[in-house]
């Protein structure tokens, strides 16, 4: 089977007003960016809350997507709490027709290198489809490279690497240290901020948040990226290194991003998670920002909602009679104080 490569978009989940899945405006989103040229989909990741989600509701947001990606490549995230739920849900994304699952290091616990290799291990051995090891250390526990080395090597069904540490050390090590004994084996960046950088130094694509407010600055970055446009791909890198720093700085992520759907004309809904009075502001004083970033990208639909000081409309300057009539004031307050 080919190597995974391209941008892969991991995608919200939009709530109706009651809080539940609001599978109609889902397949919308889908249908949308499935038209602006995406390589594929990656639901029930970090981006999709998929932690928020009943094990059911993970399941239905899955087939909702694989039904409206017009037959593109699904990396499907199946980080379970569990071997058991993880294989469980490896057979579901099978029977879909998924392209592989994405796991990530075992979550909350703690454990050891030895604990880790282990369980990446015994579900591949077990797993019905191909394998994407998903190193995201803010949220799960990291995989060390001389484990994430092993395991692909040994491991045919483990066929590539998410990383999302931030690291460009690290994906530049991992390079270096897995794809001259395996060239099949796939590395994507799951951090936009990087994703110019990483394509230069051999990534095969990423999975970027940003691919579901902005597909098509996302898309033409990584073009520019695969043709070897770099001065293009840089300037393309900044103006996305803006959207996402706002988009990603709002409180409780993924609400910025959620956000940024909602600018572009689709209905995000409520966090399934209380913000505070003063999180609902920044959120709001952001989406203006946003707004006005989307609207300088070409994106009209933003801008009705801009309102940054540097997007406001000016105000009249005064005219020369209100000028004299201030100043008189002031002198005649000056000349005859009141006691």
């Amino acid at each position: 089977m080919a190597a995974i490569e391209g941008i892969f978009v991991p995608n919200i989940v939009p709530y109706d007003a009651q809080g539940r899945i609001a599978e109609e405006e889902l397949r919308r989103i889908i249908r949308w960016l499935v038209s602006k040229g995406v390589t594929g989909f990656y639901p029930n990741g970090s981006m999709g809350e998929f932690i928020r989600l009943s094990y059911e509701e993970r399941k239905r947001v899955l087939k909702i997507v694989v039904e409206e990606a017009s037959g593109k490549p699904i990396l499907a995230g199946a980080a379970e709490p569990n071997v058991d739920l993880v294989l469980e849900m490896c057979h579901y994304c099978a029977d879909l027709g998924c392209r592989a699952v994405s796991i990530t290091g075992p979550y909350y616990y703690k454990l050891t290198q030895e604990s880790i290799e282990q369980y990446f291990r015994e579900i591949a051995a077990r797993s019905p489809i191909d394998i994407v090891v998903y190193n995201i250390p803010v949220f799960a526990n990291e995989i060390s490279i001389p484990v994430l080395k092993r395991l692909a090597l040994d491991c045919p069904r483990i066929v590539g690497t998410k990383d999302t540490s931030k690291d460009l050390c690290r994906f530049q090590q991992t390079l270096l240290e897995i794809k001259p004994q395996r060239p099949d084996f796939s590395v994507l960046i799951g951090w936009e901020e990087l994703l110019c950088t990483a394509m230069f130094v051999g990534a095969d694509g990423g999975t970027l948040s940003s691919g579901g407010v902005v597909p098509e600055v996302v898309m033409k970055l990584y073009a520019d990226c695969r043709a070897g446009r770099w001065d293009a791909a840089r300037q393309t890198q900044f103006k996305l290194l803006e959207l996402f720093s706002l988009m990603v700085g709002a409180p409780n992520f993924p609400e910025g991003f959620r956000q940024g759907y909602e600018l572009r004309g689709f209905q995000a809904g409520h966090a399934r998670f209380p913000l505070s009075g003063r999180e609902e502001a920044l959120i709001a004083e952001m989406r203006g920002k946003l707004a006005c970033v989307l609207a300088d990208c070409g994106f009209s639909e933003a801008a009705s909602e801009c309102r940054h000081a540097s997007c406001a409309p000016e105000k009249p300057a005064p005219n020369r009679a209100d000028i004299e009539q201030l100043v008189r004031q002031v002198m005649g307050e000056m000349l005859n104080p009141q006691k």
